[in-house]
């Protein structure tokens, strides 16, 4: 519900701050007080339109900001995490208006576009006033008014349900057509390009493993050079070249040929003796390394062959190597649709056949239970007319069948609420065929009966009495009360019989202060609404009958 009103330089408003309760809140003053001032600024906070004018006098800016705590569940929460913006216990739509009229939006602070502000407060505030009717005048709330009227949300979720499992089988029949005629299309390209994905047979990860098989193999030829360039060193195979072997025979003979006695060559024999052993004891190890550690050539040469296939055909299909094997199982997919062919699309086509009879039947069910609904709402509403003036009017409530292009998850009817104010009268659309007290009525007649199922937790009437007096202006009291048992409601209005119901009451008030008028607000307490009635009722001069007659009006409506 609405909790408070912040409105600062708006017109003949300097600054005013208002709180709101639940249950039925009165608005009361002289004509030209400002009543539709503090109106315009809530539609302002709501969205509305904007404009220079709504600037007081000499201000650079006004603002208004509505603050709302909204029930558990609301459409607004769902609205807000839309837009990513995190839902709170209170909910506060503020609007900035400069004196060039641009404007900006804010919700809980953070700016926002207006569009976003309208939707908010189409949620949060219905207005019905005698030329600005929204909600129930909107022919598109009407199939939800009357389902929630009729406890009809199960059939509608069925509806909504079966709707969803149809649009289903549709989009699947309509994917394989095309599938089908694609492959069609490009038949032979398709074999051919399955028969060679088929003979390549890509693995799933095989270039990862194949590359690094590859740079180990590269990595062991390497090794193997390096080991045979030693062996090399070691026994050179040009006979010209002196081994190192072959140094160490040769020194050693020398020195075996001194003549005795030499013992002082002993030591160099024996050392060269160990450079022979330790030289042989090194070939031996280097060639076991070369038998044992050898790369194949062949295989490096086979991992090569594979990994530069993979890759051209990758580059072929203008893909990664590691995404053929998808490739080559959506390809032999098509091709099997495109051999299944007829098959799977007649299987599809039967299942999108009971998908639509499934969803006739729901949809067909609720239609029926929507006309029974119907007439129970025609009759509800007809109870409330007479005593509001208007024993003449019927509504009619019109279901029509839609064009099968506009049946959706609501269901296949078009639902529309049509009066008729005189009898002999056609009905017609709401907005069209009454005046404009006689449709806020009406209005108010239909969210007596309707007040169970509206989403919207804050309804503002304005002026509904307008025209009315006595007994009539008493039932219009009565039934806003009602309504307002299970929605916050406020009320502007001149009918004393009206003000006497609200659980609180607001008068509104121009001043001139400083040479300039100014709107003020007060909320009265039980005295002061005795004597704001008095006024009401008997004008300037307030009559100690007159005061009677409000306390007596006070006293019924408590």
């Amino acid at each position: 519900m609405l909790t408070s009103l912040a409105i600062r330089d708006v017109v003949l408003i300097e600054r005013l701050d208002l709180a709101f309760g639940p249950g039925l809140t009165t608005l009361t003053g002289e004509t030209g007080a400002g009543k539709s001032i503090l109106l315009d600024s809530l539609g302002l906070a709501l969205g509305g339109r904007a404009e220079s004018g709504m600037v007081r006098a000499g201000q650079p800016q006004a603002s208004v900001a509505a603050a709302f705590v909204p029930p558990a569940g609301h459409p607004a929460f769902e609205i807000l995490r839309e837009q990513g913006i995190e839902p709170e216990e209170e909910l506060v739509l503020r609007r900035v208006v400069q004196a060039d009229g641009r404007s900006r939006a804010f919700v809980n602070d953070q700016p926002v576009g207006v569009a976003l502000l309208r939707r908010l407060g189409a949620t949060l505030v219905e207005v019905q006033g005698q030329h600005d009717q929204v909600g129930l005048a909107d022919p598109a709330s009407h199939a939800g008014l009357l389902d929630a009227f009729g406890a009809l949300e199960p059939r509608r979720a069925a509806v909504s349900e079966a709707w969803g499992a149809w649009r289903a089988a549709t989009r699947r029949l309509a994917e394989a057509r095309t599938a089908i005629a694609e492959a069609q299309r490009e038949e032979e390209w398709l074999r051919h390009a399955v028969a060679e994905l088929q003979e390549l047979g890509p693995a799933e990860g095989e270039e990862e493993r194949l590359a690094a098989e590859r740079q180990r193999l590269q990595q062991g030829e390497r090794r193997a050079e390096a080991i045979a360039a030693a062996i090399a060193e070691l026994s050179p195979r040009d006979r010209r070249a002196t081994s190192p072997a072959r140094a160490l025979r040769e020194a050693a003979r020398a020195l075996e040929r001194l003549p005795p006695p030499n013992e002082e060559a002993q030591p160099a024999l024996a050392a060269l003796a160990a450079a022979q052993d330790a030289l042989a004891e090194a070939e031996a190890a280097l060639s076991r390394l070369l038998d044992e550690g050898g790369p194949d050539p062949r295989r490096l040469e086979q991992v090569e062959e594979r990994l530069f296939a993979l890759r051209a055909a990758a580059r072929k299909h203008s893909v990664a190597v590691a995404d053929l094997p998808a490739l080559a199982a959506e390809l032999r997919a098509r091709l099997e649709a495109l051999d299944a062919g007829a098959g799977h699309v007649a299987t599809l086509e039967r299942d999108e056949s009971a998908a639509r009879r499934a969803y006739l039947a729901t949809a067909g069910a609720l239609t029926e239970a929507r006309r029974e609904a119907a007439a129970r709402l025609e009759k509800a509403v007809a109870k409330e007319l007479p005593p509001l003036k208007l024993d003449r009017a019927r509504l009619a409530i019109e279901i029509a069948a839609k064009e099968e292009a506009a049946w959706g998850p609501d269901g296949q009817d078009r639902i529309a609420f049509l009066v008729s104010t005189n009898p002999g009268q056609a009905p017609g659309p709401l907005a069209k065929i009454a005046s404009g007290g006689e449709l806020s009525r009406l209005m108010l007649a239909l969210k007596v009966v309707l007040a169970r199922g509206s989403p919207v937790p804050t309804l503002v009437f304005d002026e509904v009495d307008s025209g009315i007096g006595g007994a009539t202006a008493a039932a219009v009291g009565e039934r806003l009360a009602r309504v307002a048992e299970r929605l916050q409601v406020l009320v502007v209005t001149h009918s004393p019989q009206v003000a006497a119901r609200g659980a609180a009451h607001l008068r509104v008030a121009k001043l001139v202060k400083g040479g300039r008028a100014e709107t003020r607000v007060e909320a009265l307490p039980e005295a002061e609404r005795r004597e704001e009635l008095a006024r009401m009722l008997a004008g300037e001069r307030v009559t100690d009958a007159a005061r009677a007659a409000a306390e007596s009006l006070l006293a019924d409506a408590r």
